[in-house]
């Protein structure tokens, strides 16, 4: 990925270089401004503030005083007239009245004062006439339901105030008296229901949505140079000198600030998705963090202060601005790319490197704003120009294709094994794509083009209402995000399919790591009132939820939901806050007597996770290595076994916060911390015993496990044929693996003449004992599901069964007593067997009953142990019908 930089255009300028491209068209119809567009200039002097409307309009105020209006691609439209009265009687915080202009220690522009900032980061001179300078802009966050009705932006002054301004340039509101001296930054929080405001005299407030205070957060009795909401809205981070603090802004809770670079700091972002903070000082470093302090990255110093940083809408991205230069960052901190400004051309359609506008006097870059779409940014420099940065090559895989964005309006597919490139063109820019399961999904701002990459010659198209911030895919079917519609589910032939929505889902919070997608089923990460701890699973089909949430005791960080099989046995991975990865059947949470197998912990130390594309493996970056679950199901066949189907490669270190970027087939790409691909080559075997076992050829499965003689695919075999119910082939895998007792168990059971009472055994033996009971009471076997409780020792549940069918309650006495003789002296104790031990009963009927249940189900076998031991004594069938008869009487009349 590369950044395709190019500086503002004057309007004589973007008239010689012609009508607007295809960028500018789709931004939609620009506002008008108050002076014509052919009597707008530039900016003369540095520019401070920037920021995006929800139209894709770019708004940029520097210290000459102007507000200027620029399109997408740069062309200034005109000024903005906006008043500013200055407010007379206000004492700034260093005790001189009047208005000040921000010009603090921010890099190399402000080595030649340094000696006078060190009296105060705050001068006291006014602006020529006599308004207050701007020292920062915000605009009302455009993702909210308001903010149809409301385009409004926010402004800090230098005059102790901050203003509500519409984009037509009227003053809404002026707040005074907000701060002693310069209000330094201004923030919306994410619903638009308040604003942060930081000073000079070091206070940090919040105020409501029309300006009223709420409350004093902090007082640092310094200046705060930066500030950002929590993606809760619920705390605050700020700088404080050196350090970074963040603060809830309800005073119950406890703080925290640590110690976060050797300089002041000068800026600080948060992200709502990746939850991750990013920080400048003027060190020259960049750090990124955790909401915890913790230290995920530290960057090499540039040779000046970091004077800008800005994270990318969707999380992945951030641009970091220093003098002279801007630079495009992974969320992880490993540099994309760095570009130098001066060496810029004017016309976006030059590369980069272009040296035909040489500007020596570009400085530093005070401030970015992204677009909402985040495939632009905008860059105010002090010298007064803007720039403007486009995200160009980027590039996606998948199998042997890969498709790079050319430019904005191309896309170059590339067929590796043919070794063949076909272009797509677009008439609007292409916000963003996605590749997987054999097809290409394009949305562009106004339409999304669904593509099969072996026929790219007919795809399919409908129109989008609002630009996609988000593409997720699955083997069927993909869905959409927006913040029109929401969450959207299509099929690959354009067909909306259902359109899924709960109270409180906020869009603007998704990404592909808190929304899980599969053939049958969407799982969301719900963040109501900020907690991220349950996990709301909806039909794809209908869109509506149809189980209980998935809870988690902690904040669930990322899902993922398994691709193959039937609906019956998809599985929801998840990792937690503690980097725990988790995984669960979601068929169990409907199931009472599984409650063991919901939210199951098989690791620890967990990075990223993924599912197979065509499988049902499942692998993690887990404490800087890779770890690969080759049949992760097995946690509901036999949890015993799990570690038997799990394989660590301890060759490859990867590091910390290795992220893995697809699992195709059996080669696994794992990004680095420092920015380096690494594919890792898995066992190709256990993709071909996933194939044997859906074609039902277990005998081949065998020859192949004999073939390649590992212990892991003889244990993955073992939980798919007991899945399956084939017994011979899983006493052949338990018995390989040397698993003597489960190959007991196993041969016992595929003894038995009854296909219930297979199924029954089957189900005990993947401990899910209330199926088993369930199986055998529908297929009338109440003595089984009586003496199966028994033999658990769950008395409760055998005494309600024989009670309630009136059968075989002598049966039930006589192993209690003898349970009495063992535990308790002979005593009965439980209340219930005390109303029933009047009733006669005697071990030679019992065993008896016993005799004839082992002919009707086991061949006239004796398979049970403790009957062998008694197998001499005398019975006969005379007997025991004669006491069946005297049963009936006393209890049938």
């Amino acid at each position: 990925m590369k950044l395709k930089i190019f500086h503002s255009s004057t309007p004589s300028q973007s008239s010689q270089n012609g009508a607007p491209n295809a960028r500018a068209s789709s931004a939609g119809k620009s506002t008008q401004s108050t002076h014509d567009a052919a009597t707008a200039t530039p900016h003369s002097d540095v520019v401070t503030c920037i920021g995006w409307n929800g139209s894709s309009e770019l708004y940029t105020i520097g210290d000459d005083g102007k507000v200027l209006h620029w399109s997408m691609r740069g062309d200034l439209l005109g000024n903005v007239a906006c008043e500013l009265s200055p407010v007379s009687g206000i004492v700034s915080a260093n005790g001189n009245a009047g208005t000040g202009t921000i010009v603090s220690a921010l890099g190399a522009d402000a080595n030649k004062n340094r000696a006078a900032q060190k009296k105060s980061p705050f001068a006291t001179d006014s602006s020529s006439n006599g308004t207050p300078y701007i020292t920062d802009l915000d605009w009302f966050p455009s993702k909210t339901k308001m903010s149809k009705s409301s385009e409004l932006f926010v402004v800090g002054c230098t005059d102790c105030t901050f203003r509500l301004i519409s984009k037509n340039g009227r003053v809404e509101r002026t707040i005074k008296d907000a701060h002693k001296g310069a209000v330094v930054k201004v923030k919306w929080n994410y619903e638009g229901s308040a604003i942060a405001t930081c000073g000079e005299d070091g206070l940090l407030k919040v105020w409501s949505r029309g300006g009223q205070l709420r409350s004093t957060v902090a007082n640092t009795g310094r200046c705060i140079y930066a500030i950002a909401w929590a993606p809760n809205s619920e705390r605050i981070l700020f700088t404080s000198g050196k350090d970074l603090v963040i603060k809830p802004i309800h005073s119950s809770s406890k703080q925290l600030q640590w110690k976060a670079h050797d300089a002041l700091v000068l800026c600080v972002d948060w992200n709502p998705l990746s939850n991750l903070i990013v920080s400048g000082s003027e060190d020259g470093k960049y750090k990124v963090w955790d909401e915890y302090g913790r230290s995920l990255f530290v960057s090499t110093p540039f040779d000046h202060a970091v004077t800008s940083l800005k994270w990318n809408p969707d999380g992945e991205l951030f641009a970091v601005g220093t003098y002279n230069t801007i630079k495009l960052c992974d969320k992880n901190g490993w540099s994309y790319d760095r570009v130098a400004l001066d060496s810029v051309d004017s016309d976006p359609m030059q590369s980069p490197s272009s040296t035909n506008i040489a500007n020596a006097a570009t400085g530093s870059v005070m401030a970015i704003s992204w677009t909402d779409d985040g495939t632009q940014f905008a860059m105010g420099t002090g010298s007064g120009q803007v720039y403007f940065a486009q995200l160009s090559d980027r590039k996606i895989e998948w199998n042997q294709f890969v498709v790079t964005l050319h430019d904005d309006l191309k896309l170059r597919i590339h067929d590796i094994s043919q070794d063949v490139t076909e272009e797509l063109d677009f008439r609007d820019i292409v916000i963003s794509m996605s590749l997987a399961y054999g097809h290409l999904v394009v949305c562009t701002s106004s339409q999304c083009w669904i593509y099969d990459v072996n026929n790219l010659t007919s795809p399919h198209v409908f129109d989008l209402k609002e630009t996609v911030t988000m593409i997720k895919m699955a083997r069927k079917c993909f869905l959409l995000v927006d913040h029109f519609a929401g969450v959207q589910t299509f099929s690959y032939e354009g067909r909306l399919i259902s359109n899924p929505k709960f109270t409180g889902l906020r869009t603007e919070f998704l990404n592909k790591d808190n929304l899980g997608l599969s053939n049958d089923y969407l799982a969301i990460v719900d963040k109501a009132q900020g907690q991220s701890k349950q996990i709301r699973i909806f039909d794809i089909q209908t869109g509506k939820q149809i189980m209980d949430p998935v809870i988690h005791n902690m904040e669930i960080m990322e899902v993922h939901l398994n691709q193959m099989g039937s609906s019956d046995n998809r599985m929801l991975a998840f990792v937690d806050r503690n980097r725990d990865l988790y995984i669960t059947l979601l068929k169990s949470r409907n199931l009472p007597d599984l409650h063991e197998f919901v939210n199951y912990k098989i690791c620890t130390m967990v990075d990223s996770v993924s599912w197979n594309d065509s499988t049902d493996m499942l692998v993690a970056c887990s404490d800087q290595k890779l770890t690969v679950w080759y049949y992760p199901l097995m946690f509901y066949v036999d949890k015993d076994l799990l570690p038997k189907v799990r394989a660590t490669k301890e060759q490859m270190d990867l590091g910390k916060s290795g992220r893995i970027e697809s699992f195709v087939e059996n080669r696994v790409v794992v990004r680095k911390l420092n920015g380096a691909r690494v594919t890792i080559n898995v066992s190709p075997y256990p993709k071909s015993l996933y194939q044997l076992q859906q074609e039902e050829k277990w005998s081949s499965a065998i020859r192949l496990c004999r073939f390649v003689r590992e212990y892991t695919l003889w244990a993955c075999l073992a939980g798919m044929s007991i899945k399956a119910g084939h017994l011979q082939t899983a006493e052949v895998a338990l018995a390989t693996l040397e698993e003597v007792d489960k190959l007991e168990y196993i041969t016992s059971i595929s003894r038995l003449k009854n296909e219930e009472a297979k199924s029954a055994e089957l189900a005990l033996y993947q401990r899910r004992p209330q199926e088993a009971e369930s199986i055998l009471l529908q297929a009338g076997l109440i003595y089984r599901a009586i003496k199966m409780n028994i033999l658990r020792y769950d008395w409760d549940r055998a005494f309600e069964i024989a009670t309630r069918h009136k059968v075989h309650v002598d049966t039930l006495l006589a192993y209690r007593s003898q349970y009495n003789e063992l535990y308790h002296d002979g005593e009965e104790l439980d209340k219930k067997f005390m109303q029933i031990r009047d009733v006669e009963w005697d071990w030679e009927t019992v065993k008896q009953k016993e005799a004839q249940y082992n002919e009707l189900y086991h061949d006239g076998e004796e398979l049970d142990k403790k009957f062998m031991q008694i197998r001499d004594v005398e019975w006969d069938w005379e007997t025991v019908k004669q006491k069946e008869a005297q049963y009936n009487e006393l209890y049938h009349d």
